[in-house]
């Protein structure tokens, strides 16, 4: 994920500064590209919440998996307000970088919601995240782990 987000910030939900090169290290890593003015996305975040929720939270070790939020609303008070009404504790790329233009073009994304799950490199594992988390629930996190080519003693 370095090569991803290399010499930028990421943001919390809590408004504070995150090293990318520290906080996804060795994880899988969910880009989430979503907006809070698109219902399919108000439809999807809480699945994504329970499902982010259960890896981290609720298994020991927690998963390595983290997401990052990409955000297509208008405003960036749009974007804090989304975040704070329905996100998981995650992360995401401060509204006003322009990279997020770039990643849109990267991952080849035309509509929104959409998950897409990359490797340390950022190489695609899946772009299909929110369809295998709705038919398979937990049970797609180990597929991407496989797919991750991290080592991890994760069981679920």
């Amino acid at each position: 994920m370095v090569d991803v987000f290399s010499g930028r910030l990421l943001v919390g939900k809590d408004g504070r500064s995150v090293d990318p090169e520290e906080a996804l290290q060795n994880k899988v890593v969910g880009l989430y590209f979503s907006a809070g003015w698109c219902s399919p996305c108000r439809d999807f975040t809480p699945v994504l919440c329970d499902f982010y929720t259960e890896l981290l939270e609720e298994t020991y070790p927690p998963a390595p998996f983290e997401v990052v939020f990409i955000s297509s609303d208008h405003s960036a008070e749009e974007m804090a307000g989304y975040m704070r009404a329905m996100h998981g504790d995650w992360l995401a790329l401060p509204f006003h970088d322009p990279y997020k233009h770039d990643l849109k073009k990267k991952y080849n994304i035309t509509a929104i919601p959409k998950l897409v799950i990359v490797k340390q490199t950022g190489e695609v594992i899946t772009d299909k995240g929110r369809k295998q988390i709705r038919d398979k629930g937990l049970s797609c996190f180990r597929n991407w782990l496989e797919g991750a080519d991290i080592f991890q003693n994760f069981s679920s």
